[in-house]
């Protein structure tokens, strides 16, 4: 009995001076293995580049910029951006689109983007920059909504989504999570977004995030 006892009592001492190490070590690589394997903007990256990607391009018109209705913040660094942005994509072979918001007349003059107007019309550095590239014209925020953009996509055989373009909390995000999007791999560019402030800008594309991608350009294309 008193050896048995005593067998019982090095278990426990054992216990108390290892467990903790072991418990200590099995956390350790949990999290380490949850780190490796979580989902990231990287690691969607990397499977895009096996797909074939378009670049979608949406609402860079005159009146977001400084001589226009509605004057966005950063809209000529924006532009910049993306104008690089379609330049790679073209070194890549990588079909570009261009998305056009016409405000809706049945509903009344809208504050910007009304039909005939200067501030309508795509912004000529955008046109120079994908001269052949095809416009894809909208009226809501979302840009497969009653758009030729579903069917563009489906005819270039695209399987992932480079979006970027104006305004981020309300085109850009509604095109990103559209529910015709769910089919593809989407990445929002984020260097390539922009809206009326910094602070909107950044809040919804931290909002992006547990949706799709977001990531600089220069990591994906």
């Amino acid at each position: 009995m008193f050896a048995w006892l005593l067998f019982w009592l090095a278990q426990f001492y054992r216990y108390l001076t290892i467990g903790p190490l072991v418990l200590q070590t099995s956390a350790r690589n949990n999290l380490s293995h949850q780190s490796s394997t979580q989902d990231s903007p990287f690691t969607k990256e990397t499977s895009m580049s096996s797909k074939k990607s378009a670049l979608i391009v949406i609402d860079i018109q005159n009146d977001y910029f400084p001589k226009g209705n509605y004057p966005l913040f950063n809209a000529e660094g924006t532009l910049h951006n993306i104008e690089q942005a379609i330049a790679k994509a073209h070194a890549q072979q990588i079909p570009v689109i261009l998305v056009q918001h016409v405000a809706d007349s049945a509903k009344g003059p809208s504050p910007f983007f009304n039909a005939g107007s200067e501030g309508v019309a795509l912004h000529p550095r955008i046109l120079a920059a994908a001269p052949q590239a095809p416009v894809v014209v909208k009226s809501f925020a979302d840009s497969f909504h009653k758009t030729t953009l579903e069917e563009t996509l489906q005819t270039l055989g695209v399987e992932a989504l480079l979006i970027c373009g104006m305004m981020t909390q309300n085109c850009v995000t509604h095109t990103a999570i559209s529910k015709t999007a769910e089919k593809y791999e989407v990445t929002v560019l984020k260097d390539c977004c922009t809206t009326v402030d910094q602070m909107i800008n950044a809040i919804a594309l931290s909002a992006l995030t547990v949706r799709v991608a977001v990531s600089e350009q220069d990591a994906v294309v």
